[in-house]
């Protein structure tokens, strides 16, 4: 099997020019693979640590000079004359490297970034498109196999709280098209339905500049102004919510949650818990959400567990912040019942055999999988090629715009032909 000869790495930087790092692997059979990591905005508390290098004379002390030395110094020489298949065993080699709860040592910037190199160079030197790779590899940790095919994508086609520059507290306003029709068509529902957004924005005079992950990032009265207009343009666009497509949020209640209450616009005080979910009840009344993602603060298992419980059979419950693609996380909100839905981002965690151990965990409680993106990106389309190759049923990459974006949902076109040729 082929062998790691050489690991290298540098700093670069991600779609918010905010340094991230890329790593190279070369094997003994000629091959080679690169592969970057992703950073976010709003992350969850209980994340994996992001190794930064503090010093504010330079990148505003956001380097990764750190943790591209703890690639090529301490985790290189450890890994070379390793076969780069056994995905299991390099990536245990990188945890015990690190030997910390939450990769704080290493840096899970530095450990995922090896992590996706060998994946990549693995499906490379075994001439497996990286879909069928992760495939194979899935069914290795005893995720059932699945017929291969494009997740449905969810555009984030507003963007509030610490993804956009208006005024707006829930972070991402979902166009979620139906998951009977196929990809392309997906797109192109959610290309046609972006553009005609730009348009009710500048009807309105609201300001339609694009926020961290391509969609717009208006001053409105309220949040629910903004999904009302999701509704407009749709139906401009031809499109029936409800059936051809659907709304959904990503509330990241972390960010506006003070002294157990939380603080929006739509309302003139704050709200506690039980008036929140009263507001949620309200708003589900009006615009049937498909999708709710972070509606709680991260550490209110018992109120995850109500809105669970109160939208069963109604909306998909998303954990994010609450699980972080975090085993111990997961296996907690499997037990408590506190969410229906897990959004996998595989820097949350820090290797590819973590991640998928979650998406298995995940699968067996009845979970649905959306595989996601973070706001600080890269034009890496690995993630695209991830959430194929473990059956995802959603993607989320952001909107149908920038090109850090885009390159994914083209990756998955590309990937769409290839599995409809092979049919």
């Amino acid at each position: 099997m082929p062998k790691i000869t050489h690991v290298w790495s540098r700093e670069i930087l991600d779609s918010r020019g905010i340094p991230t790092m890329e790593t190279a692997l070369q094997l003994d059979d000629g091959n080679s693979a690169v592969a970057s990591v992703p950073s976010g905005a709003s992350t969850g508390s209980f994340e994996a640590h992001e190794l930064r290098d503090g010093d504010v004379k330079r990148y505003l002390g956001k380097g990764v000079l750190k943790a591209v030395a703890n690639v090529t110094t301490v985790i290189g020489p450890k890994i070379v004359g390793l076969e780069v298949a056994n995905q299991t065993a390099l990536d245990k080699t990188l945890i015990d490297l690190d030997g910390t709860a939450n990769k704080e040592k290493l840096g899970a910037n530095a450990i995922l970034s090896v992590s996706l190199a060998v994946l990549r160079a693995a499906s490379s030197s075994q001439r497996y498109p990286l879909y069928a790779w992760v495939a194979a590899l899935a069914q290795q940790f005893g995720i059932p196999p699945v017929r291969l095919k494009v997740p449905t994508p969810i555009f984030n086609m507003i963007n509030g709280g610490l993804h956009g520059a208006g005024n707006l507290d829930f972070q991402e306003f979902f166009i979620i098209p139906s998951s009977a029709v196929i990809y392309s068509r997906a797109l192109q529902i959610g290309a046609e339905i972006y553009h005609k957004i730009k348009d009710s924005l500048a009807r309105r005079g609201a300001i339609h500049s694009v926020g961290d992950e391509g969609g717009y990032a208006p001053n409105l009265f309220t949040n629910l102004d903004a999904l009302s207009i999701l509704v407009e343009a749709s139906r401009e666009s031809g499109f029936n919510v409800g059936n051809d497509l659907f709304l959904g949020l990503d509330v990241a209640a972390n960010n506006f949650y003070r002294d157990g209450k939380y603080s929006i616009r739509d309302r003139s005080a704050p709200l506690d818990r039980d008036s929140f979910l009263t507001f949620y009840n309200n708003l589900n009344d009006q615009y049937h959400l498909a999708i709710m993602e972070d509606p709680l603060f991260e550490d209110d298992w018992e109120g995850w567990s109500r809105i669970t419980a109160n939208f069963a059979g109604k909306a998909l419950i998303v954990g994010d912040d609450l699980l972080v693609t975090n085993p111990a996380r997961v296996e907690r909100g499997i037990k408590e019942k506190a969410a229906n839905a897990i959004l996998v981002k595989p820097n949350q965690i820090g290797t590819v055999s973590e991640t998928l151990q979650v998406i298995k965990m995940s699968r067996e409680a009845g979970w649905k999988i959306i595989v996601s993106h973070r706001s600080g990106e890269t034009n890496d389309t690995s993630i695209a090629d991830f959430a194929v190759g473990i059956g995802a049923d959603y993607v989320k990459f952001g909107a149908p715009a920038r090109g850090e974006r885009v390159a994914k949902y083209n990756r998955l076109l590309a990937i769409e032909t290839e599995l409809a040729a092979k049919k």
